[in-house]
């Protein structure tokens, strides 16, 4: 099975390569960047995959249930969806 490719912000990729590459690199703050950097790339990925999975479901029931999904992994509060 072929592996996905993901694309990362330019800053992050220097990031990592400043840190894997230079010890004076590895800082506190550097590691929380960075850190910062690949959750909120992995926030944006779940939600990608929560909102294909409510476009692309074979069924309604399977599509609301997606769309829930999606719509907590968001924050949206109950009183505000329609």
């Amino acid at each position: 099975m072929k592996e996905k490719q993901i694309q990362i912000p330019e800053s992050l990729f220097k990031l990592i390569g400043a840190i894997a590459l230079d010890e004076s690199q590895r800082t506190e703050q550097n590691f929380q960047l960075l850190e910062k950097g690949i959750m909120d790339k992995l926030n944006r990925q779940i939600a990608h995959d929560y909102y294909t999975r409510f476009k692309k479901a074979p069924t309604e029931e399977e599509s609301e249930k997606a769309r829930q999904d999606y719509l907590n992994f968001k924050g949206i509060p109950e009183n505000f969806r329609y």
